[in-house]
């Protein structure tokens, strides 16, 4: 390879590393800009924990508002309920015990009238400490009120009674009658008001339960719905750049070398991208240093090489005087491996042009079968040779297509070479064309050893051959698949290959209208 191409390859190793350099820099501010993978983790995590904290606080609020009005109902309106009970009780049995200490001046019954006071006095401080609002406390006042007029009635009953005076019993049981009914009468208002109490706080709880559940089951499902959404955005933003990774690693191992990977991702996979861009970038310079050479190599070999075999020529026809037998057939292997080395050397330069898309097309209307009967024909010796059966089926109303015939006639040869290559002695090689879906697919079949399932995704890259056991034919240099696929790719088709171990193989290609 000259000295330049070297030099040049020297010179654009070292300007990928200004665009390597620039992509960190600014890598580094969008790595700056985007969420870390563990930041956006952290981040959706303490969404779902300040959720769940909400929710937790929000239900010890609700619990504790439920709790004060249960201690409510229990320490007040239960006490003033039960107190008013005892208050009614108290004032009946004052009337009782006075009206029978009239009757009878029994002092045990007096005693039990002051003890009835006794209590009744106590009920109502105690009522009064605990009277929560103020009808209760207006209540217990006009209560009290009553009470005094019944207690002063008492008395002077009883000291009329102690005197032995003369007054009127009916007068006073009637006030008495009065000033009792006048504190039940009350007392009956203060359990209606603390049994309303008691129903709104039931009411005032009942709600605050409904809305507090009916507000736990909303951010419950929020919460979930959050960790959902968290997970697949979080798993999503890793998977799939992950995925799209994948499959440009995968078109590496195909040869595509594009350094044009973006991919919106954490900066963790970012820095990634950025490193696989500048893989790709050198890959894609080794592969055209390598093409270079190549091409460089073969076009310096093809005028040494034509000049070896026209003097090889010549010296078989006796030029130089007159050789001996054994030297003539020294000559013609020479002969035939020169023709050789300069098929490779045209393959390789075909191959140059068509990877750098210099490679010049004719195309023009014309039809596959004679061109198929011509590349049939030309392997008839070798067919005879091997003693294999060639078979053509062609379809009599193949359409015309827009083709460059050269290059499909280089296609079919190499295909139908292929076939007879591979295929043993007394074995069959088909070919056909036939009409389909607006285009023409023409297919090779044989009944050679067949192919793997892991060949047949790069048996049409540059280089590569299947590795067949149990096969004796001569390997080729790996070239004639590839070309293959460049020029059916240039007329806008498709070519692929089917096959499975031991049952032969199927080439088809497919070229559309």
């Amino acid at each position: 390879m000259p000295a330049t191409s070297f030099s040049s390859f020297i010179y654009h190793g070292r300007s990928v590393l200004a665009p390597r350099e620039s992509w960190a820099g600014q890598n580094g501010v969008r790595s700056r800009m985007r969420l870390t993978i563990f930041s956006r983790l952290v981040t959706g995590y303490i969404a779902i924990f300040s959720l769940v904290i909400l929710v937790s606080v929000y239900a010890v609020l609700r619990l504790h508002q439920v709790n004060t009005g249960t201690r409510q109902i229990l320490n007040i309106d239960n006490r003033i309920l039960d107190y008013e009970e005892k208050l009614a009780d108290s004032t009946l049995s004052q009337l009782r015990y006075e009206k029978k200490y009239a009757l009878t001046r029994d002092i045990l019954l007096y005693e039990q009238v002051l003890s009835a006071k006794a209590d009744f006095n106590k009920f109502l401080s105690e009522l009064f400490l605990i009277a929560d609002t103020p009808k209760k406390k207006d209540s217990l006042t006009k209560i009290q009120t009553h009470y005094q007029h019944f207690e002063s009635l008492i008395e002077k009953e009883i000291e009329h009674v102690r005197g032995n005076h003369t007054y009127s019993k009916s007068w006073y049981n009637q006030e008495m009658e009065k000033a009792s009914d006048g504190i039940l009468k009350e007392l009956k208002g203060l359990e209606i008001q603390s049994r309303h109490d008691i129903q709104q706080r039931m009411n005032m709880l009942q709600e605050s339960s409904a809305s507090a559940r009916k507000l736990v089951i909303t951010i419950s499902a929020i919460a979930i719905f959050l960790v959902i959404v968290t997970s697949l955005l979080n798993t999503r933003s890793i998977t799939r750049p992950l995925k799209i990774l994948m499959e440009k690693t995968k078109e590496i191992s195909r040869g595509v070398f594009d350094d044009n990977l973006n991919i919106p991702s954490p900066p963790e996979i970012s820095e990634v991208t950025g490193a696989f861009n500048s893989m790709c970038r050198r890959l894609k310079m080794v592969d055209k240093m390598k093409s270079d050479f190549i091409s460089s190599m073969s076009h310096e070999l093809r005028t040494p090489l034509t000049s070896i075999k026209e003097g090889i020529s010549l010296l078989g026809v006796g030029v130089g005087g007159a050789i001996p037998e054994k030297q003539k057939r020294l000559l013609t292997i020479l002969s035939q491996e020169s023709k050789r080395l300069i098929d490779l050397v045209n393959s390789l330069l075909d191959l140059s042009k068509m990877e750098a898309g210099m490679m010049t097309y004719a195309f023009e209307p014309g039809n596959l079968a004679p061109l198929i009967e011509r590349a049939a024909t030309e392997m008839i010796p070798l067919v005879e040779a091997k003693k294999i059966t060639l078979k053509t089926k062609v379809d009599e109303k193949l359409p015309v297509i827009k083709i460059d015939r050269e290059k499909i006639l280089q296609v079919l040869r190499n295909l139908i070479g292929n076939a007879v290559k591979f295929t043993p002695e007394g074995g069959r090689v088909s070919i056909a064309a036939r009409f389909v879906n607006r285009g023409v697919e023409v297919s090779v079949s044989d009944t050679g050893p067949g192919i793997t399932a892991e060949n047949l995704t790069t048996i049409f890259e540059k280089f590569h051959q299947a590795n067949l056991k149990n096969s004796d034919h001569i390997k080729g240099t790996g070239l004639g698949l590839a070309i293959v696929k460049h020029v059916i790719t240039a007329h806008g088709g498709k070519v692929w290959a089917e096959s499975e171990p031991g049952h032969g193989s199927s080439f088809i290609f497919v070229l559309a209208i």
